[in-house]
């Protein structure tokens, strides 16, 4: 069987090497002039100097990178810097203005980490539950944490801190 020349076809690049795109980071308004497919967590990272949001698996399975995007979760490293142009985004270090949040103190009270690496997208991936729902059931607890891994604690901690910081909730509303 004679084997056919392979055709070397040349892909024209695009004339779009890098874009300015416009953020809230952190209720703060940012402008930074990036190529449009780098990866939001890289922005955060590298060019905000936001290092709280990990990178891990970097195909979207493990949480490390979770963000706020206008109030949803979303994985950092599944986001491209054209897709949060115009967007708000809230990160770990945006959570706890003025002081921890509550739910930092609850892990940090009922040991919800160990290494501390999973620790932030999954203080994101809680903040996200307790929002949209202020008194979850174990079952929900567990949804909401299942696109987050932690290797180190067992998630034991992790959840009697989720539970504390709805009891919390709760006690306050009363």
């Amino acid at each position: 069987m004679e084997m056919k020349k392979a055709v070397q076809v040349q892909v024209p690049r695009s004339s779009v090497k890098e874009m300015l795109i416009h953020l809230h980071v952190n209720e703060q308004a940012v402008r930074v002039k990036v190529n449009p497919a780098v990866r939001l967590v890289d922005i955060l990272r590298e060019n905000l100097n936001l290092t709280g949001t990990k990178i891990s698996c970097g195909i979207g399975r493990c949480g490390a990178c979770s963000v706020l995007m206008d109030g949803k979760l979303v994985n950092s490293c599944l986001t491209m810097a054209y897709q949060a142009d115009g967007t708000s985004i809230t990160t770990i270090e945006g959570l706890g203005k003025g002081g921890l949040h509550p739910i930092q103190k609850a892990f940090l009270e009922e040991g919800g980490f160990q290494c501390g690496y999973c620790t932030p997208g999954m203080i994101i991936a809680v903040k996200v539950l307790i929002d949209e729902t202020p008194h979850p059931t174990d079952e929900q607890i567990q949804e909401a944490l299942s696109g987050n891994l932690c290797r180190c604690t067992g998630y034991g901690g992790i959840i009697r801190a989720v539970k504390q910081v709805v009891d919390n909730r709760r006690k306050s509303i009363i």
